[in-house]
C-alpha cells in the first residue's frame, strides 16, 4: 500500500485511513462512520473536527457515491494487496424501532424477542444507539425496570433451563447504550421512580442485574440536580453497601465507590452512608487494595463520611481504621495523602479523647505527620498535617514515640 497513491478524498480526516463507510455531517465534511461516531457520541464533542463548527444535528448522511468510488478503486488495485471494502449495513431507522416497540406488549415472548433485537441493534454502531434514544426505546426499557417484580413467574421464559428475565435484559441494554447526558437527565425527570425501581432490583435481583443497576445509577446520579441528590432514600445506601459487601464484580464495586463519591457531599447523604454501615466495608476494601485509583476513591468517600459524627465513630470503632488510613499516607499518591490527612484532621478536631490521642501516637500516626512536613506532598496537605500536630502538641511533642530525626520538624504550638 505504501507504493500506491491513495486519493486524498478517500482518507478519513480523523483516522487518516481509507474510509469503509463514508458519511457526511451537516457541515459538509465526510468522515468514516466509526471515527465520527466516536468523536461525536463517545468523546462528547459537538464540533466538526475540520471546520470547528458546532453540529446541532448529529444526523450522519451516508455518502454512497464516495463509497462506490472507494470500492471500485479497491477492486482495481486488488493486485497490489488492497482488500475490497464490503457494503456496510445501513443503520436502523426510527420507524423500525417504533414498529419493534409496538409489537413488544403483545406477549412475554414478543417482549423478550424485542429486547434481544434491541440488544443486537445497539451493538452494531453508535448511530443505532442514538436512534434508539430518540425513538422511545429508553422509556420502554425504563418501564420494564419500573415494573420489576422478583416474585412473578407468569410469563417467565426459559433458555436451556435458565430463566430469561426481562429486567436483566432491559438493564443490560440501558447500560450498553451509553446514554447521552440529555437522555440520562430525561430519564431522571420523566421516570421519577427510576431510582426506587433500581433500588428494588438491587434488593432482589440477580448478581448481573444488580451490577447493571449500580452502573446505571452512577451514570444517572452524576447528571442529577442537587435537589434529586438530597432526596435519596436510606434504602439506596443500604443496597450500595450490600454490593460492596457481596463483591459482585470489580466493575460493580468501582461503580458503587464512584457513586458514593458523587452523592456523599449532598444534604445528609454522608450520614446515610455511615448509618448504612459503609465504613467497615470501606476499611476492609482499603486494607486489601493496592491499586492507586481504588485507594484514592475509597479515601475520598471516607474523608467525606468522616465529616459527620456517625462516620467518625464508625472509623474509630474499627480496629484497623486509623492504622490503614495512616498507612496509605506517602505510599499511594498526592491525592491519597490529602484525603488521608484530612480524615486524621477530622478525627483530631472532633474525637480527640485521651485514648484516641494515645492510639494515634502508638500507631506511628504522629511520626508519619511529622514526616509529611519534611517531604514534597502538596501545600494543603502539609498545612492540614501541621494543624493536627499543633492541636495536640502538649500531648505529643515530647513523646519518645517520635523518632529523634523527626522531632525537630514538630511545629511549635500556637
Amino acid at each position: 500500500m505504501e507504493e500506491i497513491d491513495v486519493p486524498p478524498f478517500f482518507i478519513c480526516p480523523i483516522s487518516l485511513e481509507i474510509m469503509t463507510d463514508p458519511v457526511t455531517v451537516p457541515t459538509g465534511i465526510t468522515y468514516d462512520r466509526e471515527s465520527i461516531e466516536k468523536w461525536l457520541f463517545s468523546g462528547k464533542n459537538t464540533a466538526c473536527p475540520v471546520t470547528k463548527q458546532v453540529i446541532a444535528d448529529c444526523e450522519l448522511t451516508p455518502n454512497h457515491t464516495l463509497r462506490r468510488l472507494i470500492q471500485s478503486w479497491c477492486m482495481l488495485n486488488a493486485c497490489h494487496g488492497i482488500e475490497r471494502i464490503p457494503t456496510p449495513k445501513p443503520p436502523i431507522s426510527k420507524a423500525q424501532i417504533t414498529e419493534l416497540l409496538n409489537d413488544a406488549p403483545k406477549s412475554p415472548l414478543h417482549q423478550i424477542k424485542c429486547l434481544r433485537r434491541l440488544q443486537s441493534i445497539a451493538s452494531e454502531n453508535a448511530t443505532n444507539k442514538r436512534c434508539m434514544e430518540s425513538s422511545g426505546a429508553v422509556e420502554f426499557l425504563a418501564s420494564i425496570v419500573s415494573n420489576y417484580d422478583p416474585t412473578a413467574v407468569d410469563g417467565l421464559l426459559y433458555n436451556e433451563f435458565e430463566p430469561i428475565r426481562p429486567t436483566d435484559e432491559a438493564l443490560n441494554i440501558l447500560y450498553n447504550l451509553q446514554l447521552s447526558e440529555a437522555a440520562l437527565k430525561n430519564l431522571m425527570r420523566k421516570n421519577g421512580d427510576i431510582v426506587v425501581s433500581l433500588t428494588r432490583v438491587m434488593q432482589r435481583g440477580t448478581c448481573k442485574s444488580r451490577a447493571y443497576a449500580v452502573s446505571l445509577l452512577k451514570s444517572m446520579l452524576e447528571m442529577a440536580d442537587p435537589m434529586q441528590l438530597i432526596c435519596l432514600r436510606h434504602e439506596l445506601f443500604v443496597e450500595l453497601v450490600r454490593v460492596l459487601r457481596d463483591r459482585i464484580s470489580q466493575q460493580a464495586s468501582k461503580a458503587t465507590l464512584q457513586l458514593l463519591v458523587s452523592v456523599s457531599p449532598w444534604g445528609r447523604n454522608k450520614v446515610r452512608v455511615a448509618e448504612a454501615g459503609a465504613v467497615p466495608f470501606l476499611i476492609e476494601l482499603l486494607l486489601c487494595s493496592s491499586q492507586k485509583r481504588a485507594c484514592e476513591t475509597i479515601l475520598t468517600v471516607l474523608d467525606e463520611v468522616c465529616r459527620c459524627a456517625e462516620g467518625r465513630s464508625e472509623l474509630l470503632n474499627h480496629g484497623a481504621g486509623l492504622a490503614i488510613v495512616s498507612k496509605k499516607i506517602l505510599r499511594v499518591s498526592h491525592v491519597a495523602n490529602q484525603r488521608a490527612v484530612r480524615i486524621l484532621l477530622s478525627i483530631s478536631k472532633f474525637c480527640a479523647t485521651s485514648n484516641v490521642l494515645q492510639e494515634m501516637l502508638q500507631l506511628g500516626i504522629v511520626a508519619k505527620l511529622c514526616l509529611v512536613l519534611q517531604v514534597e506532598c502538596g501545600h494543603k496537605t502539609k498545612e492540614n498535617a501541621k494543624e493536627v500536630l499543633k492541636l495536640h502538641a502538649r500531648v505529643w511533642m515530647n513523646s519518645p514515640c517520635i523518632p529523634g530525626n523527626l522531632r525537630s520538624s514538630y511545629p511549635a504550638s500556637s
